[in-house]
């Protein structure tokens, strides 16, 4: 039996330990979009004691999956890219928000902007493909 969209991404964030393990909420959630967030830990810095560029973009990259499968079909990830703008420090809360407007076809185009608070720290983009798997209950 099909899962109904908005709540095909607790399931995958319930199948998801990396996520998990990053400690990555979900804030708001709907068909075609969904937004994400975490707190930066110590253990999530960097050398040079900022956090590390792969928490915002992996913040940003659930984000993507998890609206780009909101319309019920499996959804993967085929080329994504980040453009860093801000450094963040330990303790900030971040959040990563993706809006899939259009499903026209098996290829779905998207940009996640990544904030602190208002500010604008990184813009995440991503190019998932459709496959014929419906999500189940």
């Amino acid at each position: 039996m099909p899962i109904s969209g908005e709540k095909i991404p607790t399931k995958m964030l319930s199948q998801d330990p990396f996520s998990t393990w990053l400690g990555i909420e979900i804030l708001e959630c709907e068909i075609g979009r969904c937004k994400v967030g975490l707190t930066i830990k110590k253990d999530m810095l960097n050398s040079m004691g900022k956090a590390h560029g792969g928490i915002s973009y992996s913040l940003a990259d659930t984000a993507f999956g998890f609206a780009a499968n909101t319309h019920g079909k499996y959804a993967v990830s085929i080329e994504t890219s980040i453009n860093h703008i801000e450094a963040l420090e330990e303790g900030d809360f971040i959040t990563a928000e993706s809006v899939i407007e259009k499903v026209k076809n098996k290829l779905g185009f998207n940009i996640v902007e990544v904030k602190r608070g208002d500010e604008l720290i990184a813009l995440f983009k991503g190019v998932v493909y459709r496959m014929q798997k419906d999500w189940e209950e």
